[in-house]
């Protein structure tokens, strides 16, 4: 037998004989990795990931990954509703002119024209704080609309492709500052089947970290597998992240998007975010129903 909690994923890969491109598809499509670094660790966390690649598969079907209907403006609504339970308030259609900071330089409140909303915390993206974030890289995205699915995949009506950074010869790493990026290609399309838009047509979203002067190139094996498009809009956007934690001034910044259609950097910057916050590790637990909560 092997043993997993000690051995590295290279030594698993290697007793059952599997080649490069299907270490390639197990590593970034099933557990999802960003990089090969998970190799030369224990092979226990990557057993975790594949195992809960495959219960999602088993509980949800014809796919891992679940998406909200309508798209995912119903995700933040979702928050609204629940925080609103809680005791949150919304100031909606307000533009924010000012974060204000008392004398000793943390955040006091959040001007909106003459109105100023007092806080001891604000959390925020980078677009709101450009002088306390740096650039990172940059990402490519092309939004595509087609009125036919993508070829070869037994029509489905929603799918997740991860091309391996190996499979289309972008074989280096982008190093930029503290972050080092990989240069894998993510695409991600839905449907009118989940209400996102027209019927008979399919969004596709094809990303990818930009290394070089050409970022349509660098997404064209990605484009390939669409077949044609109906529409197409490529957009450039700066990769951004925070300089400092947010314990002195007690404004806590998010990373930008990364080029990831999976969300798997995004849950771990909201726990990165709690954790600044709170100085605990976010730990979710299903909520008591309703018959538990009054026995």
């Amino acid at each position: 037998g092997l043993d997993i909690n000690n051995i590295p994923m290279s030594a698993v890969y290697e007793k059952f004989g599997l080649e490069p491109g299907t270490q390639d598809f197990i590593g970034h499509a099933m557990a999802l990795y960003l990089d090969d670094s998970y190799l030369t660790r224990p092979a226990r966390e990557s057993y975790n990931r594949i195992i809960l690649y495959i219960t999602s598969v088993a509980r949800y079907g014809k796919s891992p990954y679940i998406y909200p209907l309508y798209g995912l403006g119903e995700l933040p609504q979702g928050f609204a509703r629940l925080s609103a339970i809680y005791g949150g308030t919304y100031m909606l259609d307000k533009r924010v002119d000012e974060i204000v900071y008392d004398a000793n330089g943390k955040v006091c409140g959040v001007r909106s024209g003459d109105e100023t909303a007092a806080t001891k915390q604000v959390i925020g993206d980078p677009s709101y704080f450009p002088d306390k974030v740096r650039k990172i890289g940059k990402v490519v995205r092309a939004i595509c609309l087609l009125n036919h699915p993508i070829p070869n995949t037994d029509d489905a009506d929603s799918i997740q492709l991860v091309i391996p950074q190996n499979q289309v010869g972008r074989k280096h790493v982008i190093i930029l500052l503290f972050t080092t990026f990989f240069l894998d290609i993510y695409i991600a399309s839905v449907s009118g089947t989940h209400n996102v838009c027209a019927k008979n047509y399919y969004l596709a979203i094809v990303s990818t970290i930009v290394e070089s002067d050409n970022p349509e190139a660098e997404i064209k094996p990605g484009l390939d597998l669409l077949g044609p498009c109906v529409e197409k809009v490529i957009n450039v956007t700066d990769l951004e992240e925070p300089i400092e934690d947010g314990s002195k001034d007690q404004v806590f910044i998010s990373r930008s998007y990364d080029a990831t259609s999976h969300f798997g950097t995004v849950c771990e910057d909201v726990k990165s975010i709690y954790k600044r916050i709170t100085g605990q590790d976010l730990i979710l637990k299903q909520r008591p129903k309703d018959e538990e909560q009054g026995e």
